[in-house]
């Protein structure tokens, strides 16, 4: 293999990408700072059982791991932020009231969760502690759709479900985990054959509300559905009006709202709400999320908790890239002070200077306008 090849889906990031990734991190963690959410960066190896714990469970598989060479015990490199911002709010900070944290960087799977992905995400996200009311739900929805509108995205499709639906149909159903874990798995590929086999030896009332389950999509009628044909228990009831009542403040701010309750997907570690954003041309998720108020227990501390996160490199490529920024062409001459001052304002006011070296003329980065000194003064002209 030649030294230069890089692994399967591992790819460089070239500079007119980079930089348009950038420009749009960089405005994401502008818009969630001026919202309240305070940045973190959280390492990017941990022992093991740090990161599996609470919603890591789901990303075992997902994790590279290797030996530590100072302790002898198994680390692992992040598949996900959420488990380690939760560990930040349990216990670096331990605020009793609502936090508000943020974070961009990079996470690394050891598979990719489809063909076209990358098994290095730029994951950006935010995530509120301490409120277990459907407002802060709101606001995490609300902030991912300003989100994804600042990076060039006002075109959204929002798919919303409640993992209240799933687990109220099956409690007191004797059903082992075991079997559990396969409904969760089929339900989620919409496996319907597959879904009728394994509820075969199930009670008639469950059995039929678990194949009614993927049929569940589309709009409020949906809701509507649910409550004439699923079990009339409580926390059934309840999650169907907090989808409505969600989805009616949504409305503005979202082209269309779908809702399904067949999406399972965090299920292990959710509590309450899922959501995930598509846009067109574009058959994977752009950012997903939900409540999951018992990640903190973990970590001995349960709080209430909602968030969402998406992948930059994803994202990106759904926007159009603009053309790397043409530069400035300077001249080499460290001793004119008037010239470095020259270069250090234009510098400050954002533009690219490029001071050519000696015996190198051209530079690497093209430039389209030269600095000229014409009658005395230094002066910007065009190439």
């Amino acid at each position: 293999m030649r030294n230069w090849l890089l692994p399967e889906y591992i790819e460089d990031i070239l500079p007119a990408e980079a930089l348009h990734i950038e420009i749009m991190r960089r405005r994401i963690i502008d818009l969630l700072m001026v919202h309240g959410y305070q940045q973190v960066f959280p390492p990017l190896l941990e022992y093991e059982e740090s990161l599996l714990t609470g919603s890591g469970s789901d990303m075992s598989l997902q994790m590279f791991k290797v030996i530590d060479q100072l302790s002898g015990r198994m680390m692992g490199l992040r598949a996900d932020m959420t488990p380690q911002v939760a560990r930040i709010d349990a216990h670096l900070l331990n605020c009793d009231g609502i936090t508000r944290l943020c974070y961009a960087n990079s996470i690394l799977h050891t598979v990719p969760t489809s063909l076209t992905q990358t098994r290095e995400p730029l994951q950006v996200g935010a995530e509120l502690y301490g409120h277990a009311g459907m407002e802060s739900d709101i606001e995490i929805q609300q902030l991912m759709l300003a989100c994804l509108a600042m990076a060039g995205l006002n075109q959204v499709h929002l798919d919303l479900g409640h993992v209240a639906v799933f687990r109220g149909i099956i409690c007191n159903a004797n059903i082992s985990s075991e079997l559990e874990a396969e409904l969760f798995a089929v339900l989620q590929a919409k496996d319907i054959s597959t879904l009728k086999e394994i509820c075969r030896g199930l009670e008639q009332k469950i059995k039929e509300s678990l194949l009614l389950l993927p049929e569940l999509y589309g709009g409020k009628e949906v809701l509507h559905e649910a409550k004439k044909r699923l079990p009339a228990r409580q926390e059934i009831t309840s999650a169907l009006d907090q989808l409505e009542w969600i989805s009616d403040e949504l409305q503005p701010v979202v082209e269309t709202i779908a809702f399904d309750l067949a999406d399972l997907r965090g299920y292990h570690y959710h509590t309450g709400v899922v959501f995930a954003a598509y846009a067109r041309n574009c058959s994977n998720a752009i950012a997903l999320g939900g409540r999951y108020d018992e990640i903190g227990k973990a970590f001995g501390r349960s709080r209430p908790a909602t968030g969402f996160s998406m992948d930059l490199r994803e994202l990106s490529r759904l926007v159009e890239q603009a053309p790397y920024p043409k530069g400035i062409s300077a001249p080499y001459d460290k001793k004119n002070k008037e010239l470095g001052s020259m270069i250090a304002q234009l510098r400050q006011e954002g533009h690219i200077v490029i001071m050519e070296l000696p015996g190198q003329p051209e530079t690497t980065l093209s430039c389209d306008r030269k600095l000229v000194k014409r009658n005395g003064k230094w002066n910007v002209e065009r190439i």
